[in-house]
């Protein structure tokens, strides 16, 4: 990516013209822009490696946070309301910030009488217990009423940027034998693999279409596994003075670090890359920062929360939303890898849309969206029905699962006296479900679960309508 390249121009890493040598080579031969660095010389894998997983310093003062002195102070003083009695590392690990730094933020509020230190056991200030005073009291109970966020300390909307940048989902280096790996648990034919598997590569938006039952949920949510790496995402950000809460742990798993705790700014969470999974619940209201008027700060965007990861919209054409409105609220954000938020004091500002979005729809692509909508997703792939052979293999494999024995006999008489005599199109769910009710039946009449005859006539009757 030629933003990647930049950041490497800026570092000092590559040359002006070490960099236009790759572009030059990247369009003759294609391939990550990283990748022609190191093929021409100019930057070792290791280096390029160690550059796309950068972990974020830990800051040496409260300068290189990029907040406001007062902004901390202001911080540290509601977490101390609430802690009464404390020490100096115990509030350096709720703002997340090193202890060098809440000790001059400390040093201040005890000469402005709003902290006192209380006692201690040593000559150290990290071994002295402190407590709020009347006056701090006071003061953090104004602040209390101005915002209620009391947390890690936020990192800057520029620091986030460039986080993201580095952490780009455009980055990613999926191999054939990765993606087969993923999806060893579906029954695929050969050709939609060698079709999803550059789609995921490119880290460009996917359309997954076709009947349904078919397994495109299962498909989206399998891409996500395929993603490699592990991200930094901030506990919150600050914008225009106003504080967005990023982590969550719906959206977010932790991940453990192998660098010291010293080593880390640890106002950021190493997570696995991040899945958002909306279905018919999704509304315009959650693609935009959600201000809490009680807590009076934000909670971000599930955009935001899916940056550097995957952001998979199920059911599309099936949300609170029109699919067009949808398209308008998009159609900047696909096309140039940025959102725009508004905060409700009435400043704009861009964040990345960094995410591999993955529309599934069991609705017909063009009875949804025009054109100009489609020709912003790079990929459409259809998932259709299985053939027989498949078919038949996914229910050997899903009788496997369940330790019931694959009878061929009875098989066949689900093939020929209902699908083929009623004219049913096989659907990739049917044997999961089919094999449910057997089991079900089989728990209630206590003996174990068969596939016979006369369980797949009970079956089928339970499952259907009027067939």
């Amino acid at each position: 990516m030629v933003a990647i390249g930049k950041r490497l121009l800026k570092d000092g890493i590559i040359t002006e013209s070490e960099l236009e040598d790759a572009l030059e080579r990247q369009r003759q031969h294609g391939g990550r822009l990283g990748q022609n660095l190191v093929a021409l010389g100019y930057i070792r894998e290791e280096d390029l490696n160690n550059f796309l997983k950068r972990n974020p310093g830990p800051p040496k003062s409260v300068e290189e946070t990029g907040l406001s002195f007062s902004f901390v102070a202001d911080l540290i003083l509601k977490h101390v309301l609430l802690m009464g009695e404390f020490r100096i590392a115990e509030v350096a690990d709720k703002v997340k910030l090193p202890i060098s730094v809440v000790d001059s933020v400390l040093e201040m509020l005890k000469r402005d009488h709003f902290v006192e230190v209380k006692g201690g056991t040593g000559f150290a200030t990290v071994t002295y217990t402190f407590k709020i005073t009347e006056q701090g009291k006071n003061r953090a109970a104004e602040l209390m009423d101005l915002c209620r966020y009391v947390g890690p300390a936020p990192v800057t909307l520029e620091a986030y940027r460039a986080m993201v940048e580095i952490q780009t989902i455009k980055n990613i280096v999926v191999s054939q034998e990765s993606v087969k790996k993923a999806f060893s648990h579906l029954i695929l034919n050969e050709s939609l693999l060698t079709r999803l598997g550059p789609a995921i590569s490119s880290g460009k938006a996917i359309f997954i279409y076709g009947p349904p039952g078919n397994g495109k949920t299962a498909i989206a949510e399998t891409i996500s596994n395929v993603l490699p790496d592990t991200v930094y995402i901030p506990y919150s950000i600050l914008v225009g003075g106003q504080i967005i809460g990023m982590f969550d742990p719906v959206n977010h798993v932790t991940a453990g670090s192998s660098e010291e705790k010293d080593n880390i700014d640890q106002r950021w969470v190493l997570i696995r890359r991040p899945v958002v999974i909306t279905g018919g619940e999704l509304s315009l209201r959650m693609l935009d920062l959600d201000f809490n008027p009680i807590s009076k700060y934000y909670e971000a965007s599930l955009q935001m929360k899916a940056n550097n990861g995957v952001f998979i919209a199920d059911d599309f054409g099936r949300q609170q939303i029109e699919p067009q409105s949808l398209l308008n609220r998009w159609i900047v954000p696909l096309d140039r890898n940025l959102d725009y938020m508004t905060l409700h004091t009435g400043m704009k500002f861009a964040i990345p849309f960094n995410m591999l979005v993955i529309f599934s729809t069991n609705i017909e692509p063009r009875d949804l969206v025009d054109e100009a909508f489609l020709r912003r997703i790079r990929y459409k792939i259809k998932i259709d029905r299985p053939s027989e052979k498949e078919y038949e293999a996914i229910f050997r494999k899903v009788c496997a699962a369940n330790m019931i024995p694959f009878e061929q006999d009875a098989f066949d008489y689900l093939m020929n006296s209902y699908y083929k005599r009623l004219g049913v199109g096989l659907n990739a769910c049917h044997p999961r479900d089919i094999l449910d009710h057997i089991i079900d039946s089989a728990h209630y009449y206590l003996h174990a679960p068969l596939l016979t005859r006369e369980g797949i006539d009970a079956a089928w009757q339970n499952y259907f309508v009027d067939m």
